[in-house]
C-alpha cells in the first residue's frame, strides 16, 4: 500500500489495506482457566504494542495480546465528552499528579490505548533529541539515520498527512494570523487521519473512523496476520525461570484466568503503570531507576475573546504549531475544546462565567507544551498509584515565558479579551499586559495538565543508569522487553506517538533478525518541527 498524498489522506474514507477480520476473546465471557502456548505474549494495544504485535505476527510469529480494556468502534462514540471520558479514560480522565501542582494527565483505557483518544498529532523526535540519546545513554544506535526507515513504515502504517486549511477550523487560522504577523515560524500539524472532516472530538473517539489509531491499524493487521487480542484481560505477572520470561499470568474480567506459555513477553502497558507492573515482581533490575524520571511534557492554554465568530469546537482541535520557540523548550499547539470542557476552565463565576460562555463561539483557545526538566516518579502505596511530580523553578519560568508569548500572539491576532491560565490574573486587556509580565509566578498559580508520561523505564546502555538497553531488553533478563513511553529517556519536546511507534517497529524488527525497512518509500514532507538543540536533559 502506498503513502496517501495530503490530499488523498484526507479526501478517501477509510482504508482499503486495513482487514475486516477481527480475532478478539472477550474477558467478560472467559470465566474458567485457559491455557495459550504462543511465541510472544504483548501487554497492552496502545502505540508501542500494537506496532510490536503486528510486525511479529506478520513475521510468522504465534502472538496473543492482553488488553486491560475493550474495544469500541465508531458507532460506540457519541461525541459527548462526558460519557466517553468514563468508557474510554483510567479514571474517568481525571488521573492526577501530587506535588507543589496538580496537574491532569488523562490515559486512556481501551483497545488502542492511548493513541484513541489523542489529537492524532504526528511528529518525528529532533535529530538533536536523538543525538543526545547517544551521548548521555550511550544509545547510538537510536540516531536519526538508523531509525529514519522505521519512522517511514510508521507513518505509512497510520497514514500521516498534513492538516489542511480547510479543516483546520477558524481557531487555528486566527492563531496562524497572530504568528505570521509577529513573523513567528508555524505551520499545519502532521496527523494519522484518513477522511477527516474536522468533527472536532479527537479526544472523546472519533465517530467518523478518520483517526488511524493503532486499535484501528496495526491491530486488524495483526489480526489478519494470526495475533489473538485478549480484551478485558489484566496481566497480573510475567513467569520467569532463571532470569528467562517463559509466559504471562492475566486474570479476565469475567472471573477467569489466562495463561500465555511462550519465550517472549513484550511488555508496555504505559510509563505510569509498566514500572508498577515490573516492580510488582521484584523485576526492577539493579539500577534503582525503575519508576524515576518520569517526564510529561506539562502544559497549559490560553484563552482570548474576538469581535468574530471563531467556534473553536469546529475543525480538527490540534491543527497548527508554532516552532519559534521550541529551542527554548516551548511548543505552541492547537487546544481547542467543545463548550462543556470549556466551562470548567472558563474564569470567573456566576453572571460573568455566563456572559463569557455564552460568548463561546467567540473564544479562541491555544495551547502551551513545555519540553520539562522536572523529574517525577511513579510508586504503589496502599495498593493505590501515587504519580508524583513537583514542577521545578526552570519549568516555571518557561511557563510563564510561553503564556506571555501566547498573550502576544492573541494580541497581535486582534483579541479584545485575554483569559491567561493564572490565579489571580483572570483577564488581560490587549493594552496592557503587565499583571502578567510584572508578576512573580508560583508553580500552585498554574492551570496544568499533561499528555506525555515518558522515561519511567528508561533505556540505557548501562544496567547502573537505565532499566531496559538499547534493544528495549530488561537489563539483566533474557526474553522480556518494554515496548511504550516508560523507555524513552527523556523529554523530546514533541508529541511522542511516533517516536514510540518507530521504536517498537525496530524492536519487532531484531526480534524477527530482519534488516531495517529500507524499501519504504521517502514521505512528501517530514513531520519534524525545527528543534536545533535538545532543551531537556535527564541527569
Amino acid at each position: 500500500m502506498t503513502r496517501p498524498t495530503t490530499g488523498d489522506a484526507y479526501r478517501d474514507w477509510g482504508d482499503p489495506g486495513i482487514p475486516a477480520i477481527e480475532r478478539i476473546e472477550r474477558g467478560s465471557t472467559i470465566a474458567g482457566e485457559r491455557i495459550i502456548r504462543a511465541d510472544a505474549c504483548v501487554i497492552g494495544t496502545g502505540a508501542g504494542s500494537a506496532p510490536v504485535a503486528k510486525e511479529l505476527a506478520e513475521g510468522g510469529m504465534e502472538v496473543v495480546m492482553l488488553e486491560e480494556g475493550e474495544r469500541f468502534t465508531p458507532d460506540d462514540f457519541t461525541a459527548r465528552p462526558r460519557e466517553m471520558s468514563t468508557i474510554l479514560y483510567r479514571d474517568a480522565a481525571q488521573t492526577t499528579t501530587l506535588g507543589n501542582v496538580p496537574i491532569v494527565l488523562p490515559l486512556g483505557k481501551a483497545l488502542g490505548g492511548t493513541s484513541l483518544i489523542n489529537s492524532g498529532t504526528c511528529f518525528r523526535p529532533p535529530a538533536a533529541v536523538l543525538d543526545m540519546w547517544g551521548e548521555r545513554f550511550g544509545l547510538d544506535g537510536l540516531n536519526e539515520k538508523e531509525l529514519d526507515p522505521y519512522f517511514r513504515r510508521v507513518e505509512r502504517e497510520v497514514n500521516v498527512a498534513q492538516v489542511p486549511p480547510d479543516i483546520a477550523g477558524e481557531n487555528a487560522l486566527v492563531v496562524k494570523r497572530g504568528a505570521e504577523r509577529l513573523g513567528w515560524s508555524g505551520d499545519f500539524v502532521w496527523r494519522n487521519a484518513r477522511g477527516c472532516v474536522g468533527s472536532g472530538v479527537c479526544n472523546f473517539g472519533c465517530p467518523t473512523a478518520a483517526k488511524q489509531h493503532v486499535g484501528a491499524t496495526y491491530v486488524p493487521r495483526a489480526w489478519a496476520a494470526g495475533a489473538t487480542t485478549y480484551t478485558g484481560t489484566t496481566a497480573k505477572r510475567v513467569v520467569m525461570e532463571r532470569g528467562r520470561a517463559r509466559g504471562v499470568e492475566a486474570a479476565t474480567s469475567g472471573g477467569g484466568r489466562v495463561r500465555v506459555e511462550c519465550d517472549t513477553v513484550i511488555v508496555a502497558c504505559g510509563a505510569i503503570h509498566t514500572p508498577l507492573f515490573l516492580a510488582d515482581q521484584g523485576l526492577a533490575g539493579d539500577s534503582g531507576e525503575l519508576g524515576r524520571n518520569l517526564a510529561i511534557h506539562p502544559a497549559t492554554a490560553v484563552r482570548a475573546l474576538f469581535d468574530e465568530e471563531i467556534d473553536m469546537a469546529r475543525g480538527v482541535p490540534q491543527s497548527y504549531f508554532i516552532d519559534e520557540f521550541a529551542d527554548e523548550g516551548i511548543m505552541l499547539e492547537g487546544a481547542a475544546g467543545p463548550p462543556d470542557y470549556a466551562a470548567m476552565t472558563t474564569p470567573y463565576a456566576g453572571a460573568e462565567h455566563r456572559d463569557l460562555m455564552l460568548s463561546y463561539r467567540n473564544l479562541s483557545q491555544f495551547g502551551l507544551m513545555v519540553s520539562d526538566l522536572s523529574r517525577g516518579a511513579v510508586r504503589r502505596r496502599a495498593g493505590r498509584t501515587e504519580i508524583l511530580y513537583d514542577l521545578n523553578g526552570e519549568d516555571t519560568a518557561t511557563f510563564k515565558r510561553g503564556v506571555e508569548l501566547l498573550c502576544e500572539m492573541y494580541v497581535a491576532a486582534g483579541a479584545r479579551r485575554i483569559f491567561p491560565p493564572l490565579a489571580g490574573v483572570p483577564e488581560l486587556r490587549p493594552d496592557d499586559l503587565r499583571p502578567l509580565t510584572e508578576r512573580e509566578i508560583r508553580p500552585q498559580d498554574l492551570t496544568l495538565m499533561a499528555f506525555h508520561p515518558l522515561g519511567t523505564a528508561r533505556a540505557d546502555a548501562r544496567p547502573a543508569h537505565g532499566v531496559v538497553d538499547e534493544e528495549l531488553r530488561l537489563h539483566g533478563t533474557e526474553g522480556l522487553y518494554v515496548a511504550d513511553g516508560a523507555v524513552v529517556p527523556s523529554s523530546i519536546g514533541v508529541n511522542p506517538q511516533i517516536t514510540i511507534m518507530a521504536l517498537a517497529t525496530r524492536l519487532a524488527y531484531r526480534l524477527l533478525d530482519k534488516p531495517s525497512p529500507q524499501e519504504e518509500p521517502e514521505p512528501e514532507s517530514i513531520a519534524q518541527p525545527r528543534i536545533t538543540r535538545p532543551h531537556a536533559v535527564t541527569a
